[in-house]
Order: structure tokens, then sequence, then C-alpha cells
């Protein structure tokens, strides 16, 4: 079996999606098809059951998963531990930070735990906006720090560390521009951008929510793959952007205003792991995130917010 179908066939049996499989494989939904079929001419039996609508696996299909998931985990933790002793550390922690409010953090924690224990290495890196939990899942990172939910079956993770306020971004020439504030009501009153990519709907719902609190219809606005395009469609009048308040910090920008909301609910970070990875080196680094989350909070309240207790 070749490498390029253990990995299509691990993936479409977690997806049960042709388009999902191929995004994440950066592949045709046509060369997902050719390998699938290849891994069955091989086998000699059908591994899915396709129709129009859906995607199941067969009995033997759920048997092969069954059998090689451990396997593929524990070559590829097997490459990493090689990864990191050709490094010349002990340890390697991979972490992801979902905005460049929890990059902020990490990046602290990170020069903490370099002083305090100088043999674990900390690497980290921007999750995609796309597919909020793709990396996570496949390795690349061992943590992520980001805003809640998560509502993952194979995800865990800690509490809340800290929370911040919601803010809507707009053209400075809407009419929603000169207030002071704005309410969750006043959602339905401009098109909200979508995100594209591999998102769960809850997940969507949270930053892009389709009704506000009395019901009334939020409309759509065009689909973003990053903060960048976000804001240049922000700025030429395309639509409006939901958004947490660091974004006025980190991305204030001629024609467009950042109106704080009345009535939202605070964001909550957090860090969250694969199930059943909560090793003592993630449980290190939570430690560390802890306390210096807790400190940004009380030094500038303005930011970010203590965590509920």
């Amino acid at each position: 079996m070749g490498h390029d179908e253990l990995e299509c066939f691990l993936l479409l049996a977690e997806e049960l999606h042709f388009g999902r499989t191929a995004t994440r494989m950066r592949l045709s939904r046509a060369r997902v098809s050719q390998l699938v079929q290849r891994l069955e001419r091989r086998v000699g039996a059908p591994l899915f059951v396709r129709t129009s609508r859906r995607v199941a696996l067969t009995s033997l299909g759920r048997q092969l998963r069954d059998d090689l998931a451990p396997h593929h985990r524990a070559i590829r933790e097997a490459v990493a531990r090689a990864t990191a002793t050709a490094r010349g550390v002990s340890d390697v922690l991979h972490v992801g930070f979902s905005n460049p409010l929890a990059g902020e953090i990490v990046l602290k924690v990170s020069e903490t735990l370099r002083v305090a224990h100088p043999e674990l290495a900390v690497e980290f890196c921007e999750v995609p906006l796309t597919d909020p939990y793709g990396q996570l899942r496949s390795g690349e990172f061992d943590v992520q720090l980001t805003d809640f939910p998560v509502r993952e079956e194979d995800l865990g993770g800690g509490p809340a560390l800290l929370r911040e306020e919601r803010v809507l971004a707009v053209p400075s020439r809407h009419p929603l521009a000169g207030r002071d504030t704005v309410s969750m009501e006043d959602l339905a009153d401009v098109p909200l951008l979508t995100i594209a990519g591999t998102v769960p709907d809850y997940w969507l719902e949270h930053r892009v929510p389709t009704r506000t609190p009395g019901g009334r219809p939020i409309g759509r606005g065009p689909s973003v793959t990053n903060m960048q395009e976000a804001l240049m469609l922000v700025a030429g009048g395309q639509g409006a952007l939901l958004s947490t308040a660091h974004t006025a910090t980190y991305h204030a920008r001629p024609g467009i205003a950042y109106l704080p909301f009345r009535d939202a609910e605070p964001v909550e970070y957090g860090l969250t792991w694969r199930t059943g990875d909560d090793t003592g080196t993630i449980r290190l680094f939570a430690a560390a995130a802890r306390a210096i989350a807790h400190d940004l909070a009380l030094a500038d309240p303005s930011r970010a917010l203590p965590a509920r207790p």
C-alpha cells in the first residue's frame, strides 16, 4: 500500500466527504477517487459505500481503518521523535495559535519556558482560518491556544484562560460607523463576511451567526480565507466582520471602523489538544499559559478579561 493511498483512505474514513478530503490532501477530487479505487482493487472489495448524498465505510472499510490507524499514528510519532533528536533537543512542543492575541500569549509562554526549561524547544505557527483543527489532528501541532467553543469528539483541552470583548468591523462610511456601540440586533442590518474551508457548523455559527438573538435573519457576505482578505473586503464595502477587540489594535487601517458591542458575550480562549495526549510537556505549557494570561488580563483589562471563576 502506497503512502498516498494510506493517507487518502484514513482521511476519507474520517471526513466521509470526497471534497473535504481533497482539500486537506491538496489534491483534486478525481485524484482522491483514483487513490481509493486503486486501494479497493488491491484489497479486492469495496471500502466505501458511495451515493449521491453520502459516503460511508463498509464493514471491511471500518476493519481496515481500525487496524491501520494506530500504526499510522505510531509512524508519525516516530518521525517526530527522530526530528527532535536530529535537532539536538530533548523535547519539542509544536504550538498553534488562532489569532494575534493568542500568538502574543504563546510567544510569552515560549520565552518563559526557554529560561526555566532550556531543554524544551517551543515552535509555534498560526492556525489557518479555513481549517481550525486539521493541523492539530494531523500531529503538526501538539497543542493550540484557540478561541472557544471547541466541540470535537477527538479533541480535549483545559478551561478558559481569558476572555475578550467582541467588535464589529464595518466600512467607515457605513451608517453604523457613527455610533459609539452596536447591538447584536444590529447584525441584521449588515451582511457578515463568512469563512471558507473545512470548518464545523457550530464553529461557523459562533463566528458568523445566521440570526440575531431576537430571531432576525443576518445576511451573508463573501467568503474569506484569511484576515487580510476580510479587512480588504470590509474596507471595500463588501460586508462587515464580527471579530474580537484585539483586531482593532493589530489591524487598524483606513476605511474601517471598529465598533464595540454593548450586549455580546465575550469570546473565551483556552488550550486544546488531541484526546489522550495530555503529556507532561503540554501540562507544563498550560501552567505557564495560565499565569501569563492571568497577568495580561490584570495588567490591561481593556485588552483582555480574566477567565470566569
